[in-house]
């Protein structure tokens, strides 16, 4: 028996949101249009999981409106430690649906970066915002929760760095969930137009223990000719959740997106993490860890599609289950045909450290030109014997000598977050999760 798909909104609702939030006319028509498709489409069928009793529409309908911030020092305790105090900072700040928070330096002002909220983009930034939004990332129509973020749309951030600029210090987004009734369905565009270079780093940090909503992100991530964008993201969300991610990179000739992805939800998860690689050159590396825990059940795809000459992608997953919960890893590397030279590689490596817990690791390589490279590693398995043996025989005992392990099997990812207080908060995650 499938869960009932009824939507929890009318086309009305959707408007009068739209209206409310004063979007541009255009959003408006748009979020419309996304509703009247929600019917004809399907779920997604991510590989090895049924989700068709899954919950992704039936929530609290109302938005929650909440406090907003006049500096990062107004701050709940946990959400100030992301951010040093001995610098200015990039940072948006949005409250549960509220957007609470932002600052921009003078400098990256005067050179044209734009930092701001999803709404307000559609009437400041009409064509820029329209040039982008769900046109070559990610497509309304790809199947009911991509047109479940395109009508509902109740939050996001809008990252401009224009042609030849090079951003030093990462930009900050922080999604601070305090609000059990809260749902997020957050859309996120950054653009690195040719030559450029920016780190864009996201943080989901809740407060709730259970909560009652439902979360739907979409982030869409365009590097223009030559230009370099890292996309950092530590997800740290409640049990009652059931979450969909959809994060998508696009790059152009010698252009670069990097990934460090935190994965650290308490919910029901799928994610997906797709780059396509377009122009000649480019390349793409995915880092990604994910801790599993309690009954969760978690789905990540993750691919690569290099449709230029001389592409790289590389992909290196990391995961650990315990309890009673299942994470499927699903890696795809695809050279399409016309990608000459490219090369395609990827990783995944799970751990299991308890009898009822599940995972599958499962490498995909779909190659459609004779003169490339490519391969694949997966493993599912316990923690070394061989190395607790060596920690233990150097009088460490036993329990901290496998979370030293773990922790070194899931640093690859911590590593790459640039932002001090990010780093801090993810090995904090990672090892509360593992007690």
């Amino acid at each position: 028996m499938t869960v009932e798909t009824k939507l929890a909104l009318t086309e009305q609702d959707v408007r009068s949101f739209s209206e409310k939030m004063n979007e541009a006319t255009w959003m408006t028509d748009f979020r419309a249009d996304a509703f009247a498709k929600l019917e004809q489409l399907p779920m997604p069928k991510p590989d090895k999981t049924r989700i068709d009793r899954w919950n992704f529409t039936q929530f609290p309908t109302h938005v929650v409106e909440s406090d907003v911030y006049a500096n990062l020092t107004d701050l709940p305790e946990e959400a100030r430690a992301l951010f040093s105090e001995d610098k200015e900072h990039n940072v948006y700040v949005q409250h549960n649906n509220t957007p609470a928070y932002t600052s921009l330096t003078e400098d990256l002002k005067a050179k044209g970066v734009i930092l701001t909220d999803i709404f307000t983009a559609t009437r400041e930034h009409e064509e820029l915002l329209k040039k982008y939004y769900m046109t070559d990332g990610v497509k309304v129509d790809e199947h009911k929760l991509t047109a479940l973020n395109a009508a509902y749309m109740n939050g996001g951030v809008f990252v401009y760095v224009p042609k030849n600029v090079i951003v030093e210090e990462p930009i900050q987004a922080l999604f601070y969930h305090d609000n059990e009734d809260a749902s997020l369905f957050n859309h996120v565009i950054v653009v690195a137009e040719a030559n450029s270079s920016v780190t864009y780093i996201e943080n989901y940090m809740s407060t709730v223990e259970v909560a009652k909503g439902q979360v739907n992100i979409v982030a869409e991530a365009f590097a223009g000719d030559n230009a370099q964008l890292t996309f950092g993201a530590v997800d740290v969300l409640p049990e009652g959740f059931t979450t969909f991610v959809s994060r998508r990179g696009i790059t152009a000739r010698d252009s670069r997106v990097d990934w460090a992805l935190g994965l650290m939800n308490d919910g029901d998860t799928i994610a997906e993490n797709i780059t396509h690689l377009i122009g000649d050159g480019s390349e793409s590396h995915l880092k990604t860890v994910v801790v599993g825990r309690g009954k969760q059940r978690q789905n990540f795809t993750t691919e690569i599609i290099s449709f230029g000459k001389n592409t790289n992608g590389m992909i290196l997953k990391h995961g650990v289950v315990k309890d009673e919960s299942t994470a499927i890893f699903n890696g795809i590397g695809k050279i399409e045909q016309g990608g000459v030279g490219s090369n395609a590689e990827q990783e995944s490596r799970l751990l299991i450290l308890s009898d009822r817990a599940r995972a599958d690791a499962n490498p995909i390589l779909l190659i459609e030109e004779d003169e490339v490279t490519a391969g694949h590693a997966a493993t599912v398995g316990r923690v070394d014997p061989l190395e607790l043996f060596y920690l233990m025989s150097r009088g460490i005992e036993k329990e901290e000598a496998e979370r030293l392990i773990i922790r070194g099997f899931l640093e690859p990812v911590v590593a790459e977050l640039k932002a001090e207080g990010v780093k801090n908060l993810l090995a904090e995650v990672i090892e509360r999760k593992l007690r």
